[in-house]
């Protein structure tokens, strides 16, 4: 038998990659969240996470529990809610930073619409940076997108990754002339991280394209007019890592509510944040 408690430790560590982030949000210390899985090893019989004093990795048996814990978890927030009787009621105004559109986004919704069907669920979807601006000026209750960048710590924790630089197979970049930048039009927060990179390194660049929309820049990368940051996690089918460009740095993905929490609201944190595994990968 496997502990709810600890498999929920397990998948905050895992989508955090950070025993103290982990910590953080479940309200409990660090030494907690290493004795759950602890536990769990002990259990299951293998070893759940590569780590040093610097990093936590996944292992190849934490993608396959990652999975199992995902179903037992869900199959006790069912019963809960069917023995509580509670119904949720309301509006809620969600958005979601385009990063996801191509994740499993879509399935952590449709389940939170099955077990809510009487919330009314309003989804945007847009960059980041937008989204944080209708989210403080009221007009977004609930907001799943990139963190602005270091010192930002407002919201909770879904997500780390990094950025790299993506382009077409054997694109290469010229160190002699500008590099070729494919961004989404401002408030992008990682157009603001590229030029930032680049500028701080000394490197040349122009603008090759610029788009609204992420299908837009993957179709200009795909056909090879030059490179575009992107989170490492979620690189796009006929797309690559670029070599020989500045390290872009970490990326945090955060869930903001605007205003007072509701029922819906936390409901909905409550299922992003169980099914953050299935946000860092492509449908």
């Amino acid at each position: 038998m496997y502990d709810p408690v600890q498999l929920r430790t397990f998948l905050t560590v895992a989508q955090t990659l950070s025993f103290t982030q982990a910590a953080g949000r479940l309200g409990v210390r660090q030494s907690t969240v290493s004795q759950h899985v602890r536990r769990l090893e002990e259990a299951t019989g293998r070893p759940l996470f590569f780590r040093d004093t610097h990093s936590v990795e996944l292992t190849e048996d934490d993608e396959a529990l990652l999975g199992f814990a995902r179903t037992i978890l869900e199959a006790h927030e069912r019963a809960a809610a069917f023995f509580t009787g509670t119904r949720l009621r309301g509006r809620l105004r969600f958005g979601a930073s385009e990063d996801f559109v191509l994740t499993r986004l879509p399935e952590v919704l449709e389940g939170f619409r099955h077990e809510h069907p009487e919330v009314d669920l309003e989804l945007s979807v847009e960059l980041s940076g937008v989204l944080h601006e209708r989210l403080d000026a009221g007009r977004l209750d609930l907001v799943l997108a990139k963190r602005r960048g270091p010192g930002d710590e407002r919201g909770r924790l879904v997500w780390r990754d990094r950025m790299v630089w993506i382009g077409a197979e054997g694109l290469r970049v010229d160190p002699e002339r500008p590099v070729p930048l494919i961004v989404f039009p401002p408030p992008g927060i990682t157009r603001a991280r590229a030029l930032e990179v680049l500028e701080r390194e000394g490197r040349a660049w122009r603008i090759a394209c610029t788009s609204g929309s992420l299908s837009g820049l993957i179709a200009a990368a795909r056909a090879g007019l030059g490179v575009m940051a992107h989170t490492r996690g979620l690189i796009p089918p006929g797309l690559v890592r670029v070599g020989g460009l500045p390290e872009l740095g970490p990326v945090e993905f955060a869930l903001l509510q605007g205003g007072r929490p509701t029922p819906a609201s936390e409901a909905l944190a409550a299922a992003v944040l169980s099914g953050g595994d299935r946000l860092s990968r492509p449908a």
